[in-house]
């Protein structure tokens, strides 16, 4: 399997980290579960959680498609890898309350996924 292909997998798995810090700290009502989660970095957590599932099917389908087209592996895994440090870190300035750096973050992802089709066209 490619590194790519583990990026992919991160990245399915990146959305339950960032929920699971949502719900951490405290007391957890498993009936009333997002009424934690109504303020402070909890709900940037679970904010960072959304954006998360939100940023996955692109990605996922530009490794793919990347895959697909025979695209040079190592371009897409360099590419895979940093959409990840990206996200990571993106989650982190999320938590942080950090706005500008969560938008760079983001912004330098979605780059990436851009990258990742560039990448196939040119395969």
């Amino acid at each position: 399997m490619t590194l790519a292909f583990w990026c992919v997998l991160i990245a399915a798995l990146l959305p339950y980290v960032w929920g699971s810090l949502s719900k951490s700290g405290g007391s957890y009502d498993n009936a009333r579960p997002r009424l934690q989660q109504k303020t402070g970095w909890r709900q940037r957590a679970d904010w960072a959680q959304q954006n998360s599932w939100e940023a996955f099917a692109p990605f996922a389908a530009a490794v793919l498609i990347a895959h697909w087209a025979h695209a040079r592996q190592p371009t897409v895994d360099l590419l895979a890898g940093l959409f990840i440090v990206f996200r990571i870190g993106h989650g982190i300035a999320y938590l942080a309350d950090r706005p500008t750096l969560r938008s760079l973050a983001w912004s330098a992802g979605f780059c990436c996924v851009l990258g990742l089709f560039v990448a196939a066209a040119q395969a």
